[in-house]
């Protein structure tokens, strides 16, 4: 038992905090406009997971049946993809049970797309494989390479993207960052072969395009270089502002290549370069070597 004292310093921390939450700001209350929740899009990026690789994480026990995970995707699909057209989307969309044809539609797209996922994927695990001399099998890239894994689940979230459904693709992809330490925005689009090496630090911004076998190294950033404003200084959203890297592209560890630029195709850019201009095809650019300077009995030469 709490002391009388104790219990009224409580009562006022609670007071206070309830007050705070009268503007519902950063409030998710449990009612019809409830949030989709995390926990349950870990759950089906997970299950949709399984089925782009059946059994490599063996999440189900035994053989893996297909039907029943694809009918559990769809179900838990269709009431977070709800939630969050509720909170977020048009009203016309959204029946008053919570379920709508919006909602369905927006899963059945997603599932109906994961056999051209998987021959995505295949690619870019071929790719991990040819391009790694560390790689000794696909097994091996499809068992324990972040890049991959952050690949695959940005392809289910950019059809989820594609399909204007608010929250959920992003929440996806932030699952991915938390998981892997690779930060990719579902909006961005991935052309096939395409192969993260080592990973962590990797940003590539909404609007960045990415050809075929395209290879790029760890805290390689595809960003945008400024943010264009309206007439009342507020950011415009949705505008292009990052780069479009073609065909055959390589960019080595620690480059930035920023704004609404192109990398013609079979270019390399090397570690640590600061781009922020167009290259025709056939382009390498590399950093200036820093200056090599040896200390003698204190003295610099």
């Amino acid at each position: 038992m709490l002391c009388s004292k104790t219990t009224q310093k409580l009562s006022l921390i609670t007071e206070s905090l309830s007050r705070s939450y009268d503007d519902r700001f950063g409030v998710n209350y449990t009612n019809k406009d409830n949030l989709p929740r995390r926990s349950e899009i870990v759950s089906v990026t997970e299950k949709l997971l399984e089925l782009l690789f059946p059994g490599f994480d063996q999440r189900f026990r035994g053989e893996v049946d297909t039907e029943e995970i694809v009918e559990l995707c769809f179900s838990e699909l269709t009431s977070q993809i709800c939630r969050a057209l509720h909170r977020y989307g048009s009203a016309e969309h959204v029946c008053e049970c919570g379920e709508s044809a919006r909602c369905e539609e927006a899963a059945f797209t997603l599932l109906s797309k994961l056999p051209q996922v998987r021959e995505m994927l295949k690619a870019d695990v071929q790719a991990a494989y040819i391009g790694d001399p560390a790689a000794a099998s696909c097994d091996e890239v499809i068992l324990s390479y972040p890049g991959l894994k952050a690949v695959a689940i940005q392809r289910l979230a950019h059809i989820l993207y594609e399909e204007k459904i608010p929250l959920i693709p992003r929440m996806m992809t932030e699952y991915a960052h938390s998981a892997t330490g690779i930060d990719i925005h579902p909006g961005a689009r991935i052309g096939k072969g395409f192969f993260i090496d080592h990973g962590t630090g990797v940003v590539i911004g909404e609007t960045a395009v990415l050809g075929e076998k395209v290879r790029i190294y760890q805290g390689v950033t595809l960003g945008a270089v400024s943010f264009p404003k309206d007439a009342c200084g507020a950011l415009i959203k949705g505008q292009k502002r990052h780069p479009t890297i073609g065909n055959n592209v390589t960019i080595y560890s620690g480059a930035s290549v920023l704004g609404d630029i192109t990398i013609g195709d079979n270019s390399v850019i090397g570690g640590n370069v600061w781009l922020t201009e167009s290259l025709p095809a056939g382009t390498k650019i590399t950093a200036a070597m820093p200056e090599n300077r040896k200390k003698f009995n204190g003295q610099s030469k």
